[in-house]
């Protein structure tokens, strides 16, 4: 027994899939027979396939590569040899690696989900109600990951039963909309209010690791949605379903999370994400709906770090070496791989919708000292500023600082150097003592002797600056050079609140009913309510818009853009605002490369190692 064990152990966390094809054309040397036997072991098995989330070739790394290029963020910063393959450059081959890892992870975790599902029945000791969860659980997850494979590649093989024979392994691909239908079953029935074995985010008291009823509504809503999108992919007229019915359960869902689940808003934006840096819940406020656990977290459910903030975050000096550098002197290293495009940062710059602003990608903020020392409420720029400092998205999701240190390498950090001025006070404001706390602000000369400082040549201009949404600085004790523990926000409510406002008006145009759940997640970061008489497209438009500015980099926009069909036109649109130079002054200078995408970017491509051994597919997907 103790053998099997370690057996069990090692396929689930060790990695034991060395075959090429997803069905594992060697057998798992392994006698289920003898598993089974309790609880104990249906939860340690439910947790494996759990795993899968944290994999690095998911959630715990790998993602990023996969689906982080949009027209929000691009690959590349100052001082850094960042690579310009990969799909997260819109260059890549069948045979990237990420992509080839991302395909095994789901099929293994949906081979585990298979493995659960026939033989939970073999547990004697399990109660009935903890069964139906953990086969609620599984089932959920085996439809979640088919989903990814369906956004991802279309049709794809599609199986529902465990690999248990080297026969009959060549699997053809299945219609996407086939597997639609399963998902949808799947999620549908294990979040039955009456009869689905999942539980209420509150019978899990809003710990976010496991899936809740919440989840499951949040995530067919997404599915509705994306559903909704297909035939932009497919190149054809949307049918009645994709024009109406796909909509209306998206909201209908959607409105389940929003109804008696006990979730809200955090009161501030920066709250739930200085919680999650931090390895805390964002229990006061329960906004985190599902995410994808990594250590910590008070739970053991999984054992792991991931990658979030170390890959995605503000350069920071090294100082793991450094043994009396801890807590917060230490920032966290971090590689500054991901930057904001100038869309995004002008996003934040207006208030209408997009669609009713001429270039919106060039407006002229350049602050300068007289500006700035004029302070005039008038001036268009000054405008603008205000505009955008006081949406609190902005200063926590772009970098308004650079870590600064006193006397050389590794030393501790002294201090940041804030882009502009005035941002050290608004940082302060939002931050309420929860970050670093330095020196005095004194200064020698025209140089700071310590502290915090504003950039003294008050200008806005360089605005290639990366994503800041993942803060090692929160991280409480000595942090690890390259792994983290801060969890994937996988499903948050605002996102959920989104989508009712965007499923709404699709249905019914701009209501009273759309605007409120817009309005909520503008009120809370800080920004004026949607302008009012807005027609259904610029009402869709908006909706587009606070999407960019409440979820950058977590990695809906990917999806999004292709649902929307505007996947290649919203990166194409790019292209020329980054040949023009000038606010593209960080990262490879042919970054504009990154944009140039065609419609075979809607799909990834089937990896090679998979076409080389499941000779039932015999084509990819258009173009690769």
């Amino acid at each position: 027994m103790k053998a099997l064990k370690y057996t069990i152990f090692t396929l689930l966390f060790g990695g034991a899939l060395t075959s090429c094809n997803f069905l594992d054309k060697e057998p798992y040397q392994l006698t289920l027979s003898d598993y089974f036997n309790t609880a104990d072991e249906a939860n340690s098995f439910l947790t494996g396939i759990y795993a899968e989330l944290g994999q690095s070739t998911f959630y715990g790394a790998d993602y990023m590569y996969l689906v982080g290029g949009d027209d929000l963020a691009h690959y590349g910063g100052s001082g850094r040899a960042p690579a310009t393959k990969g799909l997260i450059c819109n260059n890549a081959t069948t045979s990237d690696a990420a992509v080839t890892g991302f395909w095994y992870t789901l099929y293994s975790g949906i081979n585990r989900a298979n493995i659960f599902l026939e033989n939970i029945d073999k547990v004697s000791d399990i109660d009935s109600g903890l069964k139906a969860q953990y086969t609620a659980e599984a089932r959920f997850l085996r439809a979640f990951y088919y989903f990814n494979l369906v956004q991802c590649w279309g049709d794809v093989p599609f199986k529902t039963e465990s690999t248990k024979d080297v026969v009959g392994l060549d699997i053809p691909r299945t219609d996407k909309q086939e597997i639609y239908d399963f998902i949808i079953k799947e999620m549908q029935e294990v979040s039955d209010e009456k009869t689905g074995g999942l539980l209420t985010a509150a019978e899990l008291n809003y710990k976010p690791g496991r899936v809740s009823k919440s989840a499951a509504w949040g995530i067919l809503a997404r599915v509705y949605l994306f559903r909704a999108g297909e035939y932009h992919r497919d190149n054809r007229a949307a049918t009645d379903a994709e024009k109406k019915d796909y909509y209306q359960a998206a909201k209908d869902y959607a409105l389940k999370v929003c109804t008696n689940q006990g979730h809200k808003l955090a009161d501030d934006y920066w709250d739930y994400f200085i919680d999650l840096c931090s390895d805390e819940y964002n229990t006061t406020a329960n906004e985190s709906i599902w995410e994808a656990e990594f250590s910590g977290n008070n739970t053991t459910d999984v054992k792991a770090e991931g990658r979030i903030g170390n890959i995605i975050g503000i350069a920071a000096p090294d100082m793991s070496s450094e043994t009396n550098v801890i807590g917060s002197a230490d920032p966290g290293y971090s590689y500054e791989f991901i930057f904001a495009t100038p869309k995004l940062y002008r996003l934040y710059c207006i208030e209408k919708p997009s669609s009713q602003v001429s270039d919106y990608m060039s407006f002229d903020v350049t602050l300068t000292k007289k500006i700035w020392e004029a302070q005039d409420v008038n001036d268009e720029v000054w405008q603008r500023y205000l505009i955008k400092t006081k949406d609190a998205r902005f200063l926590w999701n772009i970098a308004p600082f650079a870590y600064v240190e006193g006397d050389g390498k590794n030393t501790g950090v002294t201090g940041r150097r804030f882009y502009e001025s005035g941002f050290r006070d608004r940082v302060n404001e939002h931050d309420q003592g929860r970050s670093y706390s330095y020196g005095d602000n004194t200064w020698d000369g025209d140089e700071p002797l310590t502290g915090d400082y504003d950039y003294k040549s008050y200008f806005t201009k360089n605005i290639a600056r990366p994503c800041a949404k993942f803060r090692r600085e929160y991280e409480a004790d000595k942090k690890d050079k390259n792994n983290t523990a801060i969890n994937f926000p996988i499903l948050r409510y605002s996102d959920v609140l989104l989508m009712v406002a965007e499923a709404e008006n699709e249905l019914n145009g701009a209501t009273d009913v759309a605007y409120s759940y817009l309005n909520q997640v503008r009120e809370r970061a800080g920004a004026s309510d949607a302008p009012a008489g807005l027609s259904k497209d610029d009402f869709r438009q908006m909706v587009k818009d606070e999407r960019a500015r409440e979820l950058c980099f977590e990695y809906t926009r990917h999806f999004d853009l292709i649902r929307w069909g505007e996947f290649e036109t919203n990166m194409q649109s790019l292209v020329n605002a980054a040949r023009a130079g000038g606010e593209w002054n960080q990262g490879p200078s042919n970054v504009y490369t990154y944009f140039q995408v065609s419609s075979t970017y809607n799909y990834f491509p089937i990896p090679d190692a998979e076409l080389a051994v499941n000779k039932a597919i015999t084509t990819n997907n258009p173009g690769w």
